[in-house]
């Protein structure tokens, strides 16, 4: 990727974090001007920055000093390229706490903005141990320009938790991006993925072949939380999201050691590492990419070209055509069929 893009699109990202919230409304005349022609370096802004602070301060106990910090001079960010299959780009903090995606489909970042916001907010609010993506802040562009008109350089953006935070270098922890894979996945399933590149197909969601070893109070509570949090993303209609798994080897660097790149102050949980009945390995989770709703316009029409195709060769709904109620069914399905608590433990 264009470093010169990646610096000017991360400047933007960190002076918008760094503003007071009440400075940016401030109008400057010459700027809705120099920002049209502008490619890669947008004014960006936080978009409801008064629900975001309250999530960070009062339901995470996360101070806006600490916050800021990792985003306190202009090379905080370090690119991560295009890490996803959606072709939103990602970068992380310098500290590894925090990560930032774009959100470059209309669709998605509407959804979040309209439908989704105010109800995530209330749900991590009510359930301070929700598996959902923490999110800290949401950025959007404040003025048009050519480079967000055609789709240069990203207008929307997420800041949120990254869990790898403590991760080295040369760690040889595992993650794991899981959905459920007995979907219709056109770059796989047509021609026996003749059609679709290697590059393609590696962003597919992948496996984990293996069984998380729980005790029975832990599995349980790894369940309850997920169909508190799936239900909520049901009513909404979303479908498409993610488990985002992280595996640890008990043997290297505990995460433990690094207590100063967590950023939120929690107990031993999800987020900061379970270990596994047999002591080899600490386990993170996180629900992750829960923005593609049904009722979408994009959406819609996704949906009539898959039905029209099975007309043709019925190989069922994808994964962004499907029912949410549905969805979420052969979501929990999967996360129940990765967790295996000992038989002394089913007792």
């Amino acid at each position: 990727m264009d470093s010169r893009r990646d610096k000017k699109i991360s400047r933007s990202i960190i002076f918008a974090i760094q503003q007071d919230d009440t400075s940016e409304k401030r109008l400057r005349l010459w700027r809705p001007l120099k920002t049209f022609f502008a490619l890669y370096g947008l004014l960006l802004i936080r978009l409801r920055p008064e629900l975001f602070k309250r999530l960070r301060n009062q339901t995470w106990h996360l101070p806006d000093e600490e916050y800021r910090s990792s985003f306190g001079y202009k090379d905080s960010l370090v690119s991560k390229g295009d890490m996803g299959y959606s072709g939103s780009t990602f970068f992380n903090t310098k500290d590894n706490r925090f990560l930032i995606k774009s959100i470059p489909r209309r669709l998605e970042h509407t959804f979040f903005r309209d439908d989704l916001l105010e109800p995530y907010v209330s749900h991590m609010e009510s359930h301070p141990r929700s598996l959902l993506v923490r999110i800290t802040d949401f950025l959007g562009w404040r003025y048009p320009s050519i480079g967000g008109l055609f789709g240069i350089t990203p207008t929307y953006h997420l800041v949120m938790e990254n869990l790898l935070h403590g991760q080295q270098e040369d760690s040889d922890w595992q993650t794991f991006d899981l959905k459920p894979m007995s979907y219709f996945f056109p770059e796989r399933d047509i021609a026996g993925g003749k059609l679709a590149s290697e590059a393609t197909k590696s962003k597919l969601a992948n496996h984990f072949d293996d069984k998380m070893l729980l005790s029975r109070e832990r599995a349980e509570e790894f369940f309850h939380l997920l169909e508190q949090d799936t239900e909520l993303l049901a009513r909404h209609n979303a479908v498409d999201y993610s488990l985002m798994l992280v595996r640890i080897p008990k043997s290297s660097s505990s995460p433990a050691d690094d207590d100063h790149q967590n950023p939120f102050d929690d107990p031993p949980d999800w987020r900061t590492g379970v270990p596994s009945q047999d002591d080899k390995w600490l386990f993170r989770a996180v629900i992750l990419d829960f923005f593609w709703a049904k009722h979408k316009v994009h959406a819609k029409t996704m949906t009539m070209l898959i039905n029209a195709w099975r007309m043709i060769d019925d190989k069922g709904p994808m994964s962004i055509t499907t029912a949410a109620p549905e969805y979420r069914d052969r979501f929990l399905k999967m996360c129940r069929e990765i967790v295996k608590v000992p038989e002394q433990e089913q007792e």
